[in-house]
């Protein structure tokens, strides 16, 4: 084989592997996540299936013996801004029903976007193969965590960009983490844009099988300068509300042991151009 041919097919390998690799990542997720039944063969054994079940089953019962924890992510650089007082308006109302939680700042540090390059594909599960930023702490705190809060400053009419590139990677390449875990998402502004940034940041949870919390309005707090939002005394009330949601939520889902559903059919993939 001459070299001009040898690099065409290395190539076309090449992005032939770029662009199976995204739909075989979310394949691979969803069963590690056991999003579906196993379709056990016709040789498989029924004492495989009944073990299955029994280890599924035992998970549930250890992770339900365990304090329940939220983990709260502020997308803000600053923290201790706006987006952090609702946050913490937040967490006094989660603490008081026994819940742990943690909030994690991604503060001013750079995070990557997602390119597309399938690695996480390759390495089991574990997350993004770019562990030099935010992305990979928060992978490992997802594992334990039982929900998920998440705070943004509105910038455009958008959330934070940091916070945006760290959610879609995470989900991206540690989607198994996320699936089935209740989510909640606060849009802090000044004037306007928070109902379209809490809508972007809804639509990552509504793709993962995240049951989304609500409160008794949109969850939103108005504020420009340092501690401003605290002001907002229907924001605040949100706040609290959305905080005693999210603990009823998570304590009805656990009471029986047994969190996860079971699906029985694959995620189906279909193209509007065929």
């Amino acid at each position: 084989m001459d070299r001009r041919n040898f690099i065409k097919k290395t190539a076309l390998a090449a992005a032939g592997t770029a662009l199976a690799a995204p739909v075989s990542a979310v394949l691979t997720q969803a069963e590690s996540a056991r999003l579906f039944e196993n379709e056990a063969s016709p040789n498989a054994s029924s004492g495989q299936t009944k073990s299955a079940e029994q280890a599924h089953e035992q998970a549930g019962l250890r992770q339900a013996s365990t304090q329940l924890k939220v983990l709260m992510v502020n997308g803000s650089p600053r923290p201790d801004g706006n987006t952090f007082c609702c946050l913490k308006e937040i967490e006094k109302q989660l603490q008081k029903h026994g819940l742990e939680t943690e909030i994690v700042q991604i503060g001013r540090q750079p995070v990557r976007m997602c390119i597309n390059c399938g690695g996480c594909h390759q390495n089991g599960g574990q997350g993004c193969v770019f562990d030099d930023d935010m992305c990979s702490e928060i992978t490992q705190k997802m594992a334990s965590a039982d929900a998920l809060v998440v705070g943004t400053p509105v910038y455009y009419g958008q959330p934070n960009g940091g916070i945006l590139s760290l959610m879609q990677r995470l989900f991206f390449s540690a989607g198994h983490l996320v699936q089935n875990k209740p989510a909640a998402a606060v849009a802090v502004c000044r004037r306007g844009g928070a109902t379209a940034t809490l809508q972007t940041m809804n639509m990552m949870f509504e793709m993962m099988n995240m049951p989304v919390v609500t409160s008794q309005y949109w969850n939103i707090a108005y504020g420009a300068g340092k501690g401003e939002a605290k002001l907002d005394t229907e924001g605040m009330q949100t706040m609290r509300t959305l905080g005693n949601n999210m603990a009823f939520l998570l304590q009805k889902i656990h009471a029986n042991g047994n969190p996860a559903p079971t699906r029985d059919e694959r995620p189906a993939f279909m193209n509007f151009i065929r």
